[in-house]
């Protein structure tokens, strides 16, 4: 495991989002977004590279007003 620096927390993770926790529980548990577990305490972790990777993904450009 990479350092834990590198990883969010699920609070954490939600709010680079801008979503709600259990959103993101949910997208882990579908395998939308990779998790990682803490190896000391077992706590749901999210690299922010995936994360960053996931953004892309969904991103879709803004409509321009005509």
């Amino acid at each position: 495991m990479n350092k834990l620096t590198e990883y969010l927390y699920t609070a954490a993770a939600a709010e680079y989002l801008g979503v709600a926790q259990n959103t993101i529980r949910k997208w882990a548990g579908l395998g939308d977004i990779p998790m990682h577990r803490n190896p000391a305490n077992g706590y749901r972790l999210f690299k922010r590279a995936d994360l960053d990777k996931f953004l892309k993904r969904v991103a879709r450009p803004a409509k321009t007003p005509k």
